[in-house]
């Protein structure tokens, strides 16, 4: 049998060497355990072996490869590039696939270094793959990219690796990620054409009232009759944005500014956070938005196996908004104290019914993670039509603005005219 030196660390977290025979890296491994050690790495002793070394997977007992030349975690340094959200969605849908496919992840994150071009991407999997290899988790090793991999994320990789089932658990974030992709481009493409026409039409009327109305105002000075007030009031607006355009600047940055500081404050970010959750119109729609992210992300967390309480806290920080965190908070206190989920949300007074009744038959049925990611796909259709339906109300909206500024301008300019000629006759 074989010769392997192996590297372990007894239970007082001092570093022990020896060697012993076993039929392969994984037997000695075994063996070593069987001492009362906890094996770091298994070298096979043999002369002229090809296997090369190999490192004892922590976390699940087998071993793998160390390809040579790789990266050593000292020796990765940042980029400096950001990470954007779709890097990190195809990262962790590609390390999903992998280790769902037998791989460790160590040989698992080979493959992904070696794949990608994106040097961001290929520096952070190095420093990953460096850590895991210097004993650390996976879970633990993303805490050196907070921006790029939040709290949800490093808990439920932690919960699928106490439970042995980091390969499922991956695939069920990615499923999340892409979800909240979709959630996130499907807003964006909802908002830019109306933005677009708002942003010509703001456009059109500045130019009429900076180069076009300048121009006739001498023509209505040589007409020397009293000027109706549709003309007055646009030379007007016209003289105050020529003469003024800078105190309209400042008071513009000071107004954004101004409320941007009152923002970030408790009282401020609660008035407003409420207003978005009670506007006419509006209030619905983003109720069942952030309704949404509160079902999906905890649906998530529950079906990877972090627990209720660590799930609600996490929850309560992807919503986006102060006044269902603390909604979340009260529910997070309710089944502390020993209440249901259900009976929790229904307390709060925050959470939508749908969401309630929803979360009601997930506990009966005891499939509450199902139910709750089932909820938000729901929602989100809701969402996806109430969105089409104001799309489609804000381009004739627009349209009708310009159309009457346009036929004001039009009328402000002729009725100076035919007043004229009236008198003339």
């Amino acid at each position: 049998m074989p010769e392997f030196a192996y590297t372990a660390v007894d239970r007082a977290g001092k570093q022990v060497t020896g060697s012993l025979s076993g039929k392969d890296a994984t037997d000695a491994a075994g063996k070593v355990r069987s001492m009362g050690f906890f094996p770091v790495n298994i070298s096979d002793m043999r002369s002229g072996a090809g296997a090369g070394r190999q490192v004892v997977n922590i976390s699940g007992g087998k071993t793998r490869p160390v390809i040579e030349g790789a990266t050593r975690a000292e020796g990765v340094k940042r980029t400096g590039k950001r990470i954007g959200r779709v890097q990190v969605l195809l990262f962790t849908r590609q390390l999903a696939d992998l280790i769902d496919a037998g791989l460790p992840i160590d040989r698992a994150l080979t493959v992904l270094k070696e794949q990608t071009d994106n040097e961001a991407v290929e520096s952070m999997v190095a420093k990953l793959q460096g850590d895991i290899r210097a004993g650390k988790p996976l879970s633990e090793a993303l805490l050196a990219y907070p921006k790029e991999f939040p709290v949800l994320y490093g808990n439920m990789i932690h919960a699928g690796e106490v439970s042995g089932q980091l390969a499922g658990v991956m695939t069920r974030l990615a499923d999340f990620l892409e979800k909240e992709a979709v959630r996130r481009s499907q807003l964006m493409g909802a908002l830019t054409y109306p933005m677009v026409l708002v942003c010509v039409a703001f456009g059109a009327v500045t130019f009429l009232l900076t180069f076009v109305i300048p121009k006739l105002q001498g023509v209505f000075k040589d007409l020397g009759a009293d000027l109706p007030l549709p003309t007055q009031l646009l030379l007007g607006a016209s003289d105050f944005i020529q003469n003024y355009w800078w105190a309209m600047i400042i008071g513009g940055a000071g107004i954004f500014f101004g409320f941007r500081a009152w923002n970030n404050t408790y009282i401020g970010r609660r008035s407003v956070d409420g207003f978005k959750l009670k506007a006419p119109g509006f209030g619905v729609l983003n109720r069942k938005i952030v309704m949404a992210r509160f079902v999906r992300t905890l649906g998530t967390l529950l079906a990877g196996g972090v627990p209720i309480l660590d799930s609600l806290d996490i929850s309560g920080s992807a919503v986006g908004n102060s006044v269902a965190t603390d909604g979340i908070s009260a529910v997070h206190d309710g089944v502390r104290q020993g209440e249901t989920l259900s009976q929790a949300l229904d307390k709060s007074g925050v959470f939508l019914p749908l969401v309630i009744h929803m979360t009601s038959v997930g506990e009966e049925t005891g499939r509450l993670p199902q139910m709750l990611i089932r909820t938000a796909d729901s929602l989100d259709f809701e969402v996806d039509n109430a969105m089409r339906r104001l799309t489609t109300l804000v381009e004739p909206l627009v349209v009708l603005f310009m159309g009457g500024f346009v036929g004001f301008v039009v009328l402000s300019i002729l009725m100076p005219i035919f007043a004229a000629n009236s008198a003339v006759k």
